[in-house]
């Protein structure tokens, strides 16, 4: 259908395929992205499916799979499902906790043709690395990176900032140092789901923030040309939005564990949308001429300040997950934006947030417990 409004690629194609393997993790993070009701959602895809979800997007243009979660380890079939992406041509990723992987895995996930592993670490410090994830991780995180470098991958690493440990962040880059990083995510919470559950908890101040970026930017650096490290400012504290996902159904498809398909990971949360499931639709139907793909393409769908705002084709109205959890309509403006009408309500949120008063509630740890019970209240 690719309907009128789509002018921001006159033929979008998703070359960047995200397969959520399952929801299963060992860790309980309070940041976690997948949805707070996860529990409910148990049908995973089989290996078949799988492979017929690789070539069906690979023929559609899709280059880059990311293998994720949950916790893409806990999958008995990833190394098969691994060999289907390299025998399809992909560039495979795979993004992970490291819990579950020992150096034999290392080995089969190597000479089944995976290019790249990514690992997550919640602090440099293994006391509130191992609170954060719910479990004793840290030592085996780092043992399991020493192996990615060993085996020749290239060395990624992944560590999401927020208030809990935005001030050890120099000590964190220095981990990753010492762990000969090529590529370092310091990775902003984004704050839906699980996160946003936790606002009080991770939201940092703004002079948390000054402080981190300064340190962040003093090391991109000094590391220019060893290390490459990311830092981007979070959401909440800044005046113009980023390009979600590069524009809606513009080039990322992601697959969550039991076969719906969605423009990105958080999409599900938006009322009035219905997505389709790879298990009743091919890729090729979902992604042309489902709804749910079409409803946020191009600019046709905005609002103002959005649809006569210059800077549209740059960042495509911002997030929608964003617009809908802030302002209650996903065709709004993100209120990050300044021109928007509900930014200075957004100000005041954060204000609020980091005012220094005491959490109304400790965290929420993302477990099957707290999934049952929260979906049980929605």
């Amino acid at each position: 259908m690719l309907r009128a409004g789509s002018e921001a690629s006159a033929d979008p194609k998703p070359l960047w395929l995200l397969a959520e393997l399952t929801y299963r993790c060992p860790l309980q993070c309070p940041y976690c992205s997948n949805p707070v009701d996860y529990a409910r959602r148990k049908d995973e895809l089989s290996t078949a499916e799988w492979c017929r979800v690789l070539a069906e997007a690979r023929r559609m243009g899709a280059a880059q799979l990311g293998l994720s979660g949950g916790e893409p380890l806990l999958r008995e079939d990833l190394e098969e499902i691994v060999a289907e992406g390299r025998r399809l041509g992909y560039y495979s990723n795979l993004i992970t906790s490291g819990i579950g992987m020992d150096e034999a895995r290392i080995a089969r996930l190597k000479d089944a043709g995976l290019d790249h592993i990514q690992i997550s670490f919640q602090a440099s410090d293994e006391t509130l690395n191992d609170f954060l994830g719910g479990t004793s991780s840290f030592r085996h995180k780092y043992e399991m990176a020493r192996l990615v470098k060993k085996y020749e991958y290239p060395m990624v690493l992944n560590i999401v900032i927020h208030r809990q440990n935005i001030d050890q962040i120099e000590d964190i880059i220095r981990m990753t140092i010492d762990l000969q990083a090529d590529y370092v995510e310091l990775a902003s919470t984004q704050y839906y789901g699980w996160s946003k559950l936790n606002l009080d908890h991770l939201l940092p101040t703004r002079g948390q923030l000054a402080r981190a970026e300064a340190i962040a930017h003093d090391y991109q650096v000094r590391m220019k040309g060893r290390m490459r490290i990311i830092y981007v400012v979070p959401d909440y504290y800044e005046e113009r939005p980023k390009a979600c996902m590069n524009g809606w159904g513009s080039i990322f498809l992601t697959i969550a564990p039991d076969g719906t398909a969605l423009p990105c990971h958080a999409a599900a949360q938006l009322p009035g949308l219905e997505f389709p499931n790879v298990r009743e639709h091919g890729i090729e139907h979902i992604w042309r001429d489902s709804a749910g793909f079409n409803a946020f393409r191009g600019f046709a769908w905005m609002r103002e300040p959005c649809r006569s705002c210059p800077e549209k084709t740059k960042d495509f109205g911002g997030c929608r997950c964003q617009a809908y959890m802030l302002t209650g309509a996903a065709e709004n403006a993100d209120p990050v934006c300044a021109k928007s009408s509900h930014h200075e309500a957004l100000v005041a949120e954060v204000a609020r947030h980091t005012a220094g008063t005491a959490p109304a509630r400790p965290l929420v740890f993302r477990n099957s417990r707290n999934s049952k019970a929260l979906a049980d209240t929605r």
